[in-house]
């Protein structure tokens, strides 16, 4: 296929080297710099693209490639307040769209664990949940995404919450997230159910940024000639 990375920091190159070792061509790369070749003739012949850039600039970014009919593989957190006029595009215009807030195969296998688990320990009330995330200190977005889709799927199942917060909680009912920004980091996710007896913890640690490079360019592998819109889940085969 060809690939063309929006955004092309660290991730971008780490995604376009597993991409280029996988068989895949990069011939385009939009930066700061190149904003200008971001249109339909420079992207004439791309398969796929890939966005990872920063909050305020990723709606923008995915609605033009569903414009100029480039199916988009988006890894940018800290934007999906505006999730619905993706998807609304995407039906008006038979776009193809994927969207995850973490792409490490392992994450998302740690996302149906902590499903579970939050599962087995709904009405276990002597047990308090609490939710740590650490990143490095270039990552624009707190919470991480990946903590925010943790904690959204506690309290799908522990009727105890009802809602997150960064900060320290005020009630038993807030689910807290600490964020810690810590260089060189690529990524840490904790939870952790606490009680005066014991302590149940699962942590997922991330020792490089090549696990999320690979699941984008496994995800662009998968939306490739399909229209819709999908997630990890349908690239990884995982029921509901």
């Amino acid at each position: 296929m060809n690939i063309a990375l929006i955004g092309y920091g660290k991730m971008g190159k780490t995604i376009e080297q597993l991409a280029i070792s996988r068989g895949h061509h990069v011939p385009v790369k939009i930066d700061l710099e190149n904003i200008s070749d971001f249109n339909t003739d420079t992207f004439s012949s791309i398969d796929v693209a890939i966005e990872f850039t920063s909050p305020h600039t990723a709606l923008q970014n995915v609605l033009k490639c569903i414009e100029i009919e480039t199916p988009v593989v988006c890894g940018t957190t800290g934007w999906l307040t505006s999730l619905d006029q993706v998807e609304d595009k995407v039906a008006n215009l038979n776009g193809s769209f994927l969207y995850a807030s973490n792409f490490s195969v392992g994450v998302n296998i740690f996302f149906e664990i902590n499903k579970k688990l939050a599962q087995l320990m709904n009405g276990m009330n002597q047990y308090d949940v609490t939710i740590k995330e650490i990143h490095h200190t270039q990552k624009k977005d707190a919470p991480s995404g990946t903590a925010i889709t943790l904690a959204e799927q506690v309290i799908q199942y522990n009727h105890l919450k009802n809602n997150w917060v960064n900060d320290l909680p005020t009630t038993a009912s807030e689910l807290f997230i600490e964020s810690e920004r810590i260089d060189p980091y690529p990524g840490l996710h904790e939870v952790k159910y606490s009680s005066e007896i014991d302590e149940i913890t699962i942590v997922h640690n991330a020792h490089n940024r090549n696990g999320f490079a690979l699941g984008a360019v496994m995800a662009a592998e998968f939306i490739h000639n399909k229209k819709g819109i999908f997630t990890m889940k349908d690239v990884l085969g995982f029921g509901n």
